[in-house]
């Protein structure tokens, strides 16, 4: 099964966590995820995620960047997990702390993407 990953990739803390979760992902799944950023194109993004069986994204914050950028490319995610409601504290340009990129890997794992 190919999972396809967006992330929000934004210059707060809890959009570099996405980027980060996204990578640890990867990292340990290999062969499973493909990740994206939601700085790609709309049509970018519909070719990379085009083949993907489930399509995840992972919003920093409320603002849902990345969502809106999937909508505009005409996708819909067939799961959307956002950071802050993880009760992860969007903090400014603050350091991303491994507890928290846990906490978004294991709430990705949680929805049945993975072993």
């Amino acid at each position: 099964m190919t999972l396809a990953l967006v992330t929000c990739s934004g210059i707060s803390n809890t959009g570099k966590l996405t980027t980060q979760a996204g990578m640890l992902l990867m990292q340990r799944k290999p062969g499973m995820f493909v990740c994206m950023n939601c700085k790609q194109s709309a049509e970018s993004l519909r070719t990379d995620a085009g083949s993907a069986e489930r399509l995840i994204v992972l919003d920093g914050c409320t603002d849902c960047c990345a969502t809106k950028k999937l909508t505009a490319a005409g996708l819909v995610p067939d799961v959307h997990i956002i950071a802050t409601e993880l009760g992860i504290e969007k903090n400014g340009m603050a350091d991303v702390q491994y507890d928290e990129i846990e906490k978004v890997f294991r709430a990705v794992m949680d929805t049945g993407s993975g072993p």
